[in-house]
């Protein structure tokens, strides 16, 4: 076969084919390669692409933590030139810690040096937890970084870097250290002590106030009062981070897994996804705040940022997560329109965090002090014998819900005539008891049995048993 014979197409085809090998046989003859943005070819200053784009984020990172300061300091009428941050940074590729921690806490490296973890209390994306007991018997939660947590390894993913990955990551913890020296709150974890260089815990280590887990689930079982408490503590920590030392902080991450449990009271415990800065805009329509099944619209302000929309988003997840589930279920009765308003107007936005924390405690003010039942006679009592100084025993108990004791019927009072008033809606109820005991808003406790072998004295007992008709029936 000839040329003359084959295709014209055919015949450029073979030709273009020619030529780009050519080309590509003289860039690789000369050490000529295609430039990859990409790519791994070291630069002129010796840095790969990817060891850049790793150093921008550290600087960026870098940039944020200097931004809590600044804005600390300007609140507070501070020099800004002062920094407290204690945070490291790669300077020529190298990493450096010329800026010390100069924030004082309690609980450095050296007492961490004879720590001993006896409890591991979880663990994240970025962070691990553990429980600590300290050698002077104190309990804390150690919170340091989680070297086979996701951040980690998408971070070794995108640069293999193990010294610059770790000092990335951890950039998440030092930003939780430095928002906890500023925010300080009696629903915000403490901030016990910190280490910055402790072979023993791995690099970075926050010394925190140790607390449990919050658990929806066992919350949902509790008694209102509790999870009124738990609401209430939400809406005082959200008013306070509306107008904290920082600015409106918002909790990016709103969660209750971001919350924890001490000694009955709500707690905030991971900050590190929380921002200081209003969300910027040209127009209203960059102002909205979206939600899956809501979306809430706002203006755009002239200092072109969307003000007020942080503290909205904040109460609108306290609304969901939190309001719904534990608010209007089992609630007094008297008090439900309250509550309903409540729901109501978080729900909607219709109320900014300052009149929704007034409108909580207008609740635990009437809660508290029995207003909600200045319509009960003060005869409900007259059914029942009072006995003084005396306790049942031998108790024939039965179960109610929610009860302060599973085994029972103990349920908060204000006085012995709400007790009186929930004993004869129980049909098994013949009697109940009274003790000094009360609960965190100082009402009584009440205990409701349906019958006691005998009485014992105790003197900070009294014993209410219900009159018996002649018929032999209970009034």
């Amino acid at each position: 076969m000839t040329f003359s014979r084959i295709p014209f197409c055919a015949f450029l085809l073979l030709a273009l084919l020619f030529l780009s090998l050519t080309v590509i046989l003289k860039k690789w003859h000369f050490g000529l390669q295609e430039n990859k943005p990409f790519g791994d070819a070291a630069r002129p200053d010796g840095l790969t692409p990817a060891r850049d784009r790793l150093l921008q984020q550290l600087k960026e990172r870098q940039q944020e933590l200097e931004l809590l300061d600044i804005t600390f300091d300007n609140k507070q009428g501070l020099d800004p030139s002062f920094s407290t941050n204690d945070s490291a940074i790669y300077i020529n590729g190298k990493l450096s810690s010329d800026n010390p921690v100069t924030a004082k806490t309690d609980i450095g490296c050296e007492e961490l040096s004879g720590i001993k973890a006896v409890d591991f209390l979880g663990s994240g994306y970025t962070k691990t937890v553990l429980k600590a007991a300290l050698p002077q018997g104190l309990f804390v939660a150690l919170k340091s970084i989680n070297h086979q947590g996701t951040d980690m390894r998408l971070c070794m993913e995108d640069f293999q870097d193990s010294q610059g990955c770790n000092e990335l990551v951890s950039f998440k913890l030092r930003k939780e250290i430095v928002l906890l020296q500023r925010l300080q709150h009696p629903n915000i974890v403490e901030l016990k002590g910190q280490c910055q260089d402790s072979a023993l815990v791995g690099g970075i280590t926050a010394v925190l106030e140790q607390g449990m887990p919050l658990q929806m689930i066992q919350l949902l079982q509790s008694p209102w009062e509790e999870r009124f408490q738990v609401c209430l503590g939400l809406v005082q920590l959200l008013q306070y981070l509306s107008h904290s030392p920082l600015g409106s902080v918002a909790l990016l991450d709103f969660q209750p897994r971001q919350f924890v449990m001490v000694s009955g009271e709500l707690k905030l415990t991971d900050l590190d996804d929380a921002s200081i800065q209003e969300p910027a805009c040209q127009e209203d329509s960059d102002c909205l705040l979206q939600f899956p099944l809501r979306n809430f619209a706002f203006r755009c302000s002239l200092s072109r940022t969307c003000e007020g929309l942080n503290e909205m988003r904040n109460l609108y997840n306290a609304y969901r997560y939190f309001f719904t589930y534990l608010l209007p279920h089992q609630a007094p009765p008297l008090l439900k329109p309250l509550i309903h308003q409540i729901m109501n107007s978080t729900g909607d936005l219709k109320q900014s965090i300052n009149e929704t924390l007034v409108a909580f405690e207008e609740v635990l003010h009437m809660y508290k002090s029995g207003l909600h039942l200045e319509n009960l006679p003060p005869s409900i009592t007259r059914d029942y014998a009072v006995l003084k100084g005396m306790r049942s025993a031998a108790n024939m108990e039965y179960r109610c819900w929610p009860s302060y004791n599973k085994q029972g019927c103990v349920l908060s009072v204000h006085s012995a005539r709400e007790a009186a008033l929930i004993c004869n809606s129980h049909p098994q109820c013949t009697s109940f008891s009274l003790s000094s005991e009360k609960t965190w808003t100082g009402r009584l406790l009440a205990s409701f049995r349906s019958g006691f072998s005998h009485l014992v004295p105790d003197v900070n007992s009294a014993v209410y048993m219900r009159r018996v008709k002649a018929s032999g029936a209970v009034l």
